[in-house]
């Protein structure tokens, strides 16, 4: 992963979002534009057409459609490829407390374009800066207990499960319960540092995007040798 590019003087006051490019293995984060509305709409409705949309509460357009900017470090992006530039999701730095040291964020990936690596990829990069540029010291979520594929995620980036509210939400006839999630910026610098959080942030199952190779014309068994 790249180091997200900071102020080329060396200031620590307001980050430019739309002048600093974050680049990680698979994604970019950048700045939300106009263009990006109807994109991001249309992840929300793909979302509730398949009865998704309630869980960890993540909207994308309602999650960035204010045009008063957030104080502080409350960032918002959007998440594109970082070959292509498509627009596969976007998603809020939260919560961000500089006294205490913590940070949350919300994270939404279109359906279409899940289980490709990008929403791990996209973490990573957002909690090296906020940890080694803008030196918080931890990093917590809350995920709801029946959204297996985001606990394993987490699990897999290094966050450690620290609680289990008794406060629960019935939705839908379902009774849901968040899980309390957290990683230090030591935790994830010794990850980093031994490319774990880099691992994590690969797919374990193979999304839309991954092809077999299949054997050309000259090909030979000596190849394989």
């Amino acid at each position: 992963m790249h180091a997200p590019r900071s102020d080329p003087a060396g200031r620590r006051g307001p980050v430019q979002t739309g002048t600093v490019f974050w680049v990680g293995r698979k994604v970019r984060l950048r700045q939300i534009v106009p263009a990006d509305r109807r994109t991001l709409t249309g992840f929300d409705r793909d979302s509730a057409r398949s009865g998704s949309a309630p869980l960890d509460g993540y909207r994308h357009w309602a999650a960035h459609r204010t045009s008063v900017p957030d104080p502080g470090d409350n960032f918002r992006f959007a998440i594109e490829t970082l070959h292509s530039r498509m627009l596969v999701g976007s998603m809020s730095a939260v919560q961000t407390d500089t006294r205490s040291g913590r940070f949350s964020y919300g994270i939404g990936i279109g359906a279409a374009h899940r289980r490709c690596g990008y929403a791990g990829d996209a973490i990573t990069v957002l909690l090296n800066f906020m940890f080694v540029q803008r030196h918080y010291r931890k990093c917590e979520v809350s995920i709801y207990g029946g959204n297996l594929a985001s606990l394993s995620l987490h699990s897999g980036l290094g966050f450690r499960e620290e609680g289990r509210p008794r406060d629960t939400e019935l939705l839908r006839g379902e009774v849901r319960y968040p899980v309390l999630m957290g990683i230090t910026a030591q935790e994830f610098g010794a990850r980093l540092a031994g490319g774990s959080a880099a691992s994590a942030a690969e797919t374990t199952q193979r999304g839309r995007h991954w092809r077999v190779r299949k054997r050309g014309r000259h090909r030979r068994d000596h190849d394989l040798r």
